[in-house]
């Protein structure tokens, strides 16, 4: 299983990207992977090819009309099947005995 964060956007349209970010988020909500958004970006969890297929959509999504695209990307594989998109999270609030702004 694989948490990917990633950021994807065009740097040929102008300073407001936000019509763009919300193409890929479409993308990404109509993909059925787990995911979960933060201000900087998105994470993405299940298989490789899985996930690494809906950031494909999504490039393919913003080449339609964007002829520069960014994107940012990191991996964490752990060879199990469990979620953790939760779970890595809460394991630091149980450490510090407290909860974390989300």
């Amino acid at each position: 299983m694989v948490l990917i964060e990633f950021s994807m956007f065009p740097l040929d349209k102008g300073e407001s990207l936000s019509p763009y970010v919300a193409r890929i988020l479409d993308v990404i909500d109509k993909s059925g992977v787990n995911y979960r958004l933060n201000p900087m970006g998105t994470v993405l969890e299940g298989n490789y090819d899985e996930v690494m297929e809906v950031v494909r959509k999504c490039f393919n999504e913003l080449e339609k009309d964007c002829t520069r695209i960014s994107m940012a990307l990191k991996m964490d594989y752990r060879k199990t099947g469990e979620s953790r998109l939760d779970t890595k999270i809460e394991k630091i609030e149980s450490i510090l005995n407290r909860e974390l702004r989300k």
